[in-house]
């Protein structure tokens, strides 16, 4: 398992340069945090699903919760803990949020090497959470199945999101009924098949995208026809194309001051 190349962490935040493919073991905080990439893309998991966190969103992890992170493409791992007083104005559950250009540069300041006094650092807080709290949710959730049958089929795509199977084929290969299967999306992950495969098929463009792989390329890796269809569907869940997410993440990086 990588190991991070570089880390500081202390009482109100921390950095960790992971290389492409680090991982963290599974852990929990007492306090509630915010977790964002300054470059490169995370995968953060949970026993509730997966998140997405490219350099356009920010993670909220809830005191308690038990996770773990991957990094996909040499990632800039940002950490800020947030005061009680705070963390009661964001989500009981984990949560991605876009990210402000104000937001992006307070967690930026609170996790660089400026000196804050304690009543600076708390005037930040309340900014970014203020920040976050005008930013919807992000829709980079990919929910974790529980019934067996839905695990098998989530196993099938994550292994070969191109797999462009109707759910009824799918189905004779994990021994259900197409009807079954989709009632079990629906009632356990709140979605139909085909939402939860385009949400699937979003979550390992992104992290392809990291990695540097150019859109037409992403596109029939990820199981569509044509690079067209995959912007249209990239841009509506991600709120911006495919190139331009990827050309922002590559200049997102930090200054030296930060």
């Amino acid at each position: 398992m990588p190991l991070a190349r570089q880390s500081r962490i202390w009482p109100s935040g921390g950095v960790h340069l992971w290389p492409s493919g680090g991982t963290s073991p599974a852990h929990s905080h007492p306090r509630g945090h915010l977790v964002y990439a300054a470059s490169g893309v995370l995968s953060v998991h949970t026993e509730p699903g997966t998140w997405i966190v490219p350099a356009n969103r920010v993670a909220w992890i809830p005191a308690g919760s038990t996770h773990h992170h991957r990094a996909h493409g040499d990632t800039d791992m940002r950490i800020v803990f947030l005061p009680p007083s705070l963390t009661r104005l964001a989500p009981a559950h984990p949560a991605v949020f876009l990210t402000s250009g104000l937001a992006r540069e307070i967690l930026l300041t609170l996790t660089g090497t400026r000196q804050l006094d304690r009543g600076a650092r708390a005037r930040l807080h309340r900014v970014l959470v203020d920040e976050l709290r005008e930013a919807h949710e992000q829709p980079t959730h990919l929910p974790e199945p529980h019934d067996d049958r839905l695990r098998a089929v989530a196993r099938i795509l994550d292994d070969n999101p191109a797999d462009t199977s109707p759910l009824a084929a799918l189905g004779q290969r994990v021994g259900a009924g197409a009807r079954t299967l989709s009632r079990l999306f629906h009632d356990e992950l709140g979605m139909t098949f085909y939402e939860w495969r385009t949400q699937l098929r979003i979550c390992h463009a992104l992290v392809l995208l990291a990695e540097g792989h150019d859109t037409t390329r992403v596109a029939h890796a990820c199981g569509w026809a044509n690079p067209s269809s995959f912007i249209a569907a990239f841009t509506a869940i991600v709120g911006t194309t495919p190139g331009r997410h990827r050309a922002g993440a590559s200049t997102t990086k930090p200054s030296p001051d930060h």
